[in-house]
């Protein structure tokens, strides 16, 4: 009784394509907004919100934030966009997490599952409200 030895999988290569892309995407563009400060330079793209309604949407203040984070000053980071600098950390530590579970041969599942995405929306809906009352002014980008 012979049984057929276990096939071995290869690895698929257009994994390993698509993150060196991703990669490569992420790092030039934060090589972009690194260099160029999105306050003193005009070519970013504009918030539309903003601009018909004069209000604040949740990421407005995002690419300031991350401009701020870049040059590691992480209260003016916070000041431009709180959701934004939180929502970074929150997405690496599940990144962390994730990758992890998947090193140690755990089933992991979804990397967002349907009730962080409801969860993050009301939070998002929540911070976009908030910051365009006047008490909570400090919310808004400087």
């Amino acid at each position: 009784m012979n049984a057929a030895p276990p096939k071995i999988s290869r690895s698929n290569p257009n994994v390993w394509f698509a993150g060196i892309i991703l990669a490569a995407t992420v790092f030039g563009g934060a090589a972009v907004i690194f260099f160029f400060n999105p306050a003193t330079h005009g070519f970013y793209p504009i918030c539309q919100f903003h601009r018909l309604t004069g209000l604040n949407c949740p990421g407005c203040g995002g690419t300031r934030a991350l401009y701020a984070l870049l040059h590691g000053d992480f209260s003016t980071a916070l000041r431009d966009n709180a959701l934004f600098v939180g929502g970074l950390i929150f997405l690496a530590s599940r990144g962390i997490w994730f990758a992890a579970r998947k090193s140690l041969g755990r089933v992991n599942g979804e990397f967002f599952p349907a009730r962080f995405l409801w969860t993050l929306l009301v939070i998002a809906l929540l911070f976009a409200v908030l910051r365009n009352l006047p008490t909570f002014a400090f919310l808004s980008p400087a």
